[in-house]
């Protein structure tokens, strides 16, 4: 997920937002709703995106379904409530069905997220999220990235005994996992249909 940093610019400028380096979950309220924002941190950003992004995210949140626990839904493009310096928006988060009618939904209820890489966004999910989620005690993160040329790449974290994340497995084959719950996601279909929209804009 994420835009380009400049485009982030231009619309903050277009929306006379203000001009803060240290931003709160308070002054989020103070935003435009149809805003699409993050809060990492302090730091504001405005993801961007593409529709690729977003059907991956709805394919991974059908994958997540078969063998989910009976009162966890995973669901895609959710934010979620960690601290009031931090409100982040994943890709695909399972969720417990007690916080299903509301947004942010707090963090505790989310027993996996998902993020999506973006050319622009590899830092914030690699590096800057991992801190955010492990500080707040996500035992599970995944991160896929559709950007490698070998096929895309799930990688998994989880929680070493720092409490910081350590990087579990990184694949672009089939994953078959129990944790954190029997799940089986289709990597190689998600490459497929990858090349499948790449092949589309090559022709266009």
């Amino acid at each position: 997920m994420g835009g380009d940093p400049s485009e982030e610019k231009l619309m903050t400028a277009a929306l006379r937002l203000p001009d803060k380096r240290d931003w709160t979950v308070e002054d989020l309220a103070s935003l435009p709703e149809v805003l699409r924002y993050e809060l990492i941190d302090g730091r504001l950003v405005l993801p961007s995106p593409t529709p690729f992004q977003r059907v991956l995210g709805y394919q991974l949140a059908t994958m997540l379904r078969p063998n989910c626990p009976a009162t966890y839904v995973p669901v895609p493009d959710l934010s979620l409530d960690i601290d009031c310096r931090s409100e982040l928006r994943p890709d695909v988060v399972v969720v417990h069905e007690r916080y299903m009618t509301r947004s942010p939904v707090p963090i505790d209820g989310a027993m996996l997220v998902v993020e999506i890489i973006s050319p622009t966004s590899r830092f914030q999910d690699m590096y800057a999220k991992t801190r955010v989620y492990a500080a707040a005690r996500v035992d599970d993160y995944w991160v896929v990235d559709p950007t490698f040329g070998e096929g895309v790449e799930l990688t998994i974290f989880r929680p070493g005994r720092s409490g910081e994340y350590e990087m579990t497995l990184s694949t672009n084959k089939a994953l078959d996992t129990d944790v954190p719950y029997p799940i089986t996601i289709d990597v190689p279909a998600l490459t497929a249909l990858r090349d499948k929209y790449l092949a589309a804009r090559d022709d266009a």
